[in-house]
């Protein structure tokens, strides 16, 4: 984190946009293979090819801090942007910088007005740069792989702002284990899963429906 800190700087300073979405994308290997050391093992299953050149919504399921590595590095040609809780958008190296650099947006729990508008800014980037954006719609993460019900106002809004844009629901499984003690000690062995389902056109579904839709996908294949 510290030594890709300046990197992300000088990437994005110098080079631009690009080069710091390698450095990016090249830092959360770097994680994955770090994990492997650990013997965590990724098994990773994209169902379908996802469509190219149109903006994307990623809705996932939140285990973990570790859930975000493997979005990135595997779906890493579709620009992932999160949606993050203000309070990481500073003093943590590498990630701070990110959040508030690449694209992502952070967003007050406790101010409605402002996550709004910070929601309606992310869709129509979105469809602007043709990019996919993450949301957790738990909200906070499950500590015992259990799933949460969906909370929907931040989905609705990505819906109803950007029905051109494309759903990707994705199931992760094991993530939580890597953090089921915080962030030490690290277990040994643990297979973490991902599972991308193939995408929805947005437009093609009432907004509550498809919300009802991809929630029922995206548990049907947890299995804490």
């Amino acid at each position: 984190m510290l030594v890709f800190h300046p990197v992300q700087w000088l990437c994005l300073n110098i080079f631009g946009y690009q080069a710091h979405k390698k450095s990016v994308d090249f830092f959360n290997w770097t994680i994955l293979r770090c994990l492997n050391v650990l013997g965590t093992s990724f098994d990773i299953n994209i169902h379908t090819s996802l469509p190219n050149n149109v903006p994307i919504i990623i809705v996932c399921n939140h285990q973990s801090m570790w859930d975000i590595p493997p979005i990135v590095w595997y779906l890493r040609n579709y620009h992932p942007k999160f949606i993050s809780k203000i309070e990481l958008g500073k003093g943590i190296p590498s990630i701070s910088y990110n959040l508030r650099h690449g694209g992502s947006i952070l967003i007050e729990r406790k101010n409605p007005k402002q996550a709004l508008g910070e929601m309606i800014k992310f869709a129509q980037y979105l469809i602007k740069y043709k990019r996919s954006g993450v949301i957790f719609p738990e909200g906070t993460r499950s500590r015992d792989g259990h799933p949460k019900e969906f909370k929907r106002n931040g989905l609705l809004t990505l819906f109803k702002k950007a029905p051109e844009a494309y759903v990707v629901p994705i199931s992760i499984n094991n993530s939580w284990r890597l953090q089921r003690h915080g962030f030490f000690p690290m277990p040994l062995g643990v297979k973490l899963k991902m599972e991308v389902h193939p995408a929805i056109k947005i437009g093609d579904y009432d907004a509550n429906e498809l919300i009802d839709k991809v929630e029922l996908q995206i548990k049907s294949h947890i299995k804490p």
